[in-house]
């Protein structure tokens, strides 16, 4: 894809935005940068280089001649596909891609994608070290939180990208082709954005559209929908997390069978895998023992952001708990989780916007508290906690209302815990 000397508009400022900036200057394009925010230098951490560039831009919102006289538009992950801008151009037949798209066009590289409501961020981490250690190049990038834009002009044909995908990024894709793709479960999530789970679904089920008969769909073998796709495919179907991998491997996860799955496509061996995962700690703000205090232990579960991801955090967690929840709501149900919060969790303390939600929800099978703020929650969960309990921080919220992203929202918390 030749972009010297082309008006490229980048829909969205933000990371995404900000790594697309550098990688279409890179190649020779002209950044345009359309964003309906007003620009806040303090808010953020790129201001500095970022007031030395020589892009054209418009802040505190989009106009339709800025949009149309692009030569292609760029939608960052967090931009509706249903946004006015993309329809502008849309109307103008002028092209539109998102972020994952334009950087797959200039991959060298063979990809490996990775999707589903749960579990991807510990799923990339893990094929990537394993693709280390069996003597690969490998980045890990995409909705993890490192754009797959960043890295794109520094990779080789010697590489592997291990990438995570969103429903989100897979919406503007049109020639996106990973060797292999990876839907590890489908559950109620984004329904904030999508119409309903079927339009969810088909978001998801993007990520092979483009592929052939080289190419590589792994599926979780206990979602029965995925069966029906595997029938529509035109890409070879590999299942993991069948019964006979849960008796081979009874001590390992869903995701851990997914990243065997991969290796095993690779030519890489279970030996291999099996030394990554004893060496695994996991990833941060995910069941991230954060610290003990009088017999206490506080748990930063921040990527929780769906009642799934919930529910992986309390079936993990084997003492009783102190269990605060809460924030942007996504219109997912709750109540899907009322009987595990019942055997498992104590006493609740809620925050953000959908803390009304939840307390409706679970107020009549356990002890629900409301707090204003994540702090004062933090304050009142070690308050309602005692020696042996667990304070688990696991929001099944998007983090929007109150901070930035998920990082935010788990640092933020691990940093009131080490003031207590």
């Amino acid at each position: 894809m030749n972009l010297k000397g082309k008006r490229v508009a980048i829909i969205g400022l933000a990371r995404s935005g900000v790594s697309l900036a550098k990688m279409i200057s890179g190649v020779g394009g002209r950044v345009c940068i359309s964003e309906k925010a007003a620009f806040d230098p303090a808010k953020h951490s790129f201001a500095g280089w970022f007031e030395q560039q020589n892009f054209e831009t418009e802040f505190g919102g989009h106009t339709v001649a800025f949009i149309e006289k692009s030569d292609l538009v760029v939608v960052s992950p967090g931009v509706n596909i249903k946004a006015e801008p993309v329809l502008w151009a849309k109307a103008k037949k002028v092209p539109v891609i998102g972020e994952i798209e334009l950087a797959w066009r200039f991959c060298p590289c063979p990809v490996i994608a990775v999707t589903g409501s749960n579990g991807k961020t510990t799923t990339v981490t893990l094929i990537q070290r394993i693709l280390e250690a069996a003597g690969h190049k490998a980045v890990v990038c995409g909705n993890i939180g490192f754009p797959f834009s960043d890295h794109v002009l520094g990779l080789t044909k010697d590489h592997w990208v291990v990438l995570e995908v969103s429903s989100f990024q897979l919406e503007s894709i049109v020639e996106f082709r990973p060797k292999i793709g990876v839907i590890l479960n489908f559950s109620q999530n984004h329904l904030d954005r999508h119409t309903d789970l079927e339009e969810y679904f088909n978001a998801k089920k993007r990520i092979f559209e483009n592929q052939t008969r080289d190419d590589f769909a792994v599926l979780n073998d206990q979602t029965p929908r995925l069966h029906v796709l595997a029938g529509e495919l035109m890409s070879q179907a590999r299942f993991f997390n069948t019964p006979q991998m849960k008796r081979q491997y009874p001590s390992l996860n869903p995701n851990h069978l997914a990243a065997i799955t991969v290796a095993g496509i690779l030519g890489i061996g279970p030996e291999i895998c099996r030394k990554v995962f004893d060496n695994f700690r996991g990833v941060e703000h995910r069941l991230e023992w954060v610290r003990q205090i009088e017999g206490v232990d506080f748990i930063n579960d921040s990527k929780s952001t769906t009642t799934e991801a919930g529910r992986w955090a309390l079936e993990n967690v084997q003492r009783p708990i102190v269990m605060i929840c809460g924030g942007r709501d996504k219109h997912i149900d709750f109540a899907v989780l009322r009987e595990l919060v019942k055997q498992k969790v104590k006493k609740m303390v809620v925050i953000g916007e959908s803390r009304e939600k939840i307390k409706n929800t679970f107020a009549d099978v356990v002890i629900v508290e409301a707090a204003d703020d994540l702090k004062s929650a933090v304050c009142l969960a070690q308050g309602l906690s005692q020696r042996g309990d667990v304070v688990l921080f696991s929001p099944m919220c998007t983090s929007f209302d109150m901070f930035a992203n998920f990082e935010e929202r788990g640092r933020v918390f691990k940093t009131i815990v080490n003031e207590l």
